[in-house]
């Protein structure tokens, strides 16, 4: 799904030709079981989600005659937090994850593609300023997520636990506390981030 807009600014060094960057996201939940049915995913190879999307958006580019942008495969690493501030449509949570106006802290960008065509940011209002019990601050057991940062090794120690089975098989708490977005992205597939993210 497209999910923002940002116009591009020369501190991107992108082509002076391209003028905004279209944000592209999965659109779930239908996106799981049409990944999972993809040579990538079942091929056994390493990395099957950002090779997927390297052909997705990649052949996307091509047909539009343009360039595709990812997240990965750095450095040096694109700005797509940047970007996704820029667009109108993220913000930063009270935990400092990415808060999007659809996908709440479930969003992830699976890349990118420059246009020529100008698009100004939307002006949307952040789904946090209005979200008074703000789960989100209170989800994880190890208070690894907060405004200050984040304590990944403390994550990873909760990961390794028998008690974090529960984030470890089907998402991290915190993202799962949001009400904007819930119910979008099922236990499988948070599990296989999971798994990327700390194989156990």
């Amino acid at each position: 799904m497209v999910a923002g807009v940002a116009p591009a600014a020369p501190e991107d060094g992108l082509p002076p030709s391209i003028k905004s960057i279209v944000l592209l996201a999965p659109d779930e939940p239908r996106f799981w079981p049409m990944f999972t049915e993809t040579a990538e995913y079942n091929d056994g190879a390493p990395d099957a989600l950002d090779r997927w999307s390297r052909k997705a958006i990649g052949g996307i580019a091509c047909e539009l005659d343009t360039k595709a942008y990812f997240p990965f495969g750095g450095p040096p690493y694109r700005p797509f937090l940047t970007w996704a501030l820029r667009s109108g449509r993220c913000w930063s949570s009270p935990v400092g994850l990415l808060v999007h106006d659809v996908a709440g802290l479930f969003i992830s960008f699976r890349g990118a593609i420059g246009i020529a065509e100008t698009h100004a940011s939307i002006e949307a209002k952040a789904p946090c300023e209005t979200c008074m019990e703000r789960p989100c601050t209170t989800a994880c057991p190890v208070d690894a997520l907060t405004p200050d940062g984040y304590d990944v090794p403390a994550c990873k120690r909760w990961l390794t636990t028998s008690a974090g089975a529960v984030c470890h098989g089907g998402g991290c708490l915190v993202r799962r506390a949001c009400p904007v977005g819930a119910g979008r992205r099922g236990a499988a597939q948070s599990s296989f981030h999971m798994k990327a993210f700390h194989p156990v």
